[in-house]
């Protein structure tokens, strides 16, 4: 089957954002710029720089230790090996005295990896800053505002997907589920039990920040006259112009 060009052209079921300089031309077609190329190629590119920005802020600004490194310390502090700077409340946590911890015998905190917690620190987190930028790349390129047609959810057991009859159907926007599925790929690190909820929100955020840095840079770098203004995470409406 071959496709129809225009819905290639402008994203397939999601169409490309109101203002792309292509998109009301009748004597022109977009390729590489703002064309499907173009967000595939950025959404690949921007993972660079924002491991780079993770990495620059993990060794050279934070180094914030893990969830389970702070749960060892805990265990190593409440079993009289050594004492750490870690505020009373913690250590006197009613939780302590669940059944669970006398069971297991360890103040560790579980882990869903066998492995445990990666060895580089906590803040900033790689999947949720990378997320971030790539969800902002799709925001720019798509029109955020277009309701997904036929949404689809998995059934209980995960085999086959099936229509979604939430109250919200007709109300789901590329954007807003951008924005969910940028959350949940952060969040889902957490609950692994690998990183703080602080890891989550803030990495999203540095990765929104990159993303933009990047069109910016090379929205100079275009012939075609470039405009798109997109919603932020904290629902602020950002420009990129040339």
């Amino acid at each position: 089957v071959v496709p129809d060009p225009a819905a290639v052209l402008f994203g397939g079921s999601a169409p490309f954002d109101q203002e792309n300089p292509y998109k009301g031309s009748r004597t022109q077609e977009a390729f590489f710029n703002f064309g499907p190329l173009h967000p595939e190629a950025l959404v690949a590119e921007v993972v660079l720089y924002a491991m780079r920005a993770t990495w620059f802020q993990k060794y050279y600004v934070h180094r914030r230790l893990r969830p389970e490194e702070f749960g060892g310390r805990i265990h190593i502090q409440k079993t009289d090996q050594a004492e750490y700077p870690i505020h009373h409340d913690i250590l006197e946590s009613h939780l302590f005295d669940e059944p669970e911890f006398k069971k297991r015998g360890s103040f560790l905190l579980p882990q869903a990896f066998p492995e445990g917690c990666p060895t580089h620190p906590a803040y900033t987190a790689g999947h949720a800053t990378v997320a971030g930028a790539q969800a902002t790349i799709l925001k720019a390129f798509f029109d955020e505002t277009f309701v997904l047609p036929n949404p689809v959810i998995p059934n209980k057991e995960g085999t086959k997907l099936e229509p979604y009859k939430g109250p919200d159907k007709d109300e789901l926007t590329v954007g807003g589920e951008l924005n969910k599925l940028a959350s949940n790929v952060a969040f889902g690190r957490n609950w692994a039990g690998v990183h703080w909820r602080s890891d989550a929100l803030d990495s999203v955020l540095l990765g929104e920040k990159v993303a933009i840095e990047l069109m910016r840079q090379q929205s100079r770098t275009f012939p075609e006259d470039f405009d798109v203004v997109f919603t932020k995470f904290n629902g602020e409406k950002v420009e990129i112009k040339v």
